[in-house]
């Protein structure tokens, strides 16, 4: 995830009322690392860049399953987006109770996706 890299041991900075710079940088960054690293046959198709904190839906086109995945304020709690990736199943892209909530790494997120979207 080279993308990311850049961004381990960092603090983003805060703007107040405001995303900032390095929250919108982080949040581009974060989501083409984790689109790369999907299945083949899996694509987010929906992402959300809420205040300092990341969500969306996966679909994975061959089973037409949905996923959803989140990751915690990245100012209150740095590289949880490493290491505590919410991930669970769907039913569509405004399914935000979805089946169970599992954790993932960054490493093992595609693998939690697959398993998820079977």
């Amino acid at each position: 995830m080279a993308r990311l890299d850049k961004w381990k041991n960092t603090t983003i900075q805060d703007d107040g009322g405001y995303t900032s710079k390095d929250f919108r940088d982080f949040a581009t960054d974060f989501r083409e690392d984790l689109r790369m690293s999907l299945p083949e046959t899996t694509r987010i198709v929906a992402y959300n860049k809420g205040h300092y904190y990341v969500s969306g839906f996966l679909l994975n086109e061959l089973t037409g399953k949905y996923g959803y995945f989140s990751i915690s304020d990245v100012r209150y709690f740095p590289n949880s987006w490493v290491n505590d990736i919410l991930v669970r199943s769907a039913k569509d892209t405004k399914d935000y109770s979805g089946g169970s909530n599992n954790s993932a790494t960054l490493e093992t997120f595609p693998e939690a996706v697959e398993r998820i979207t079977r």
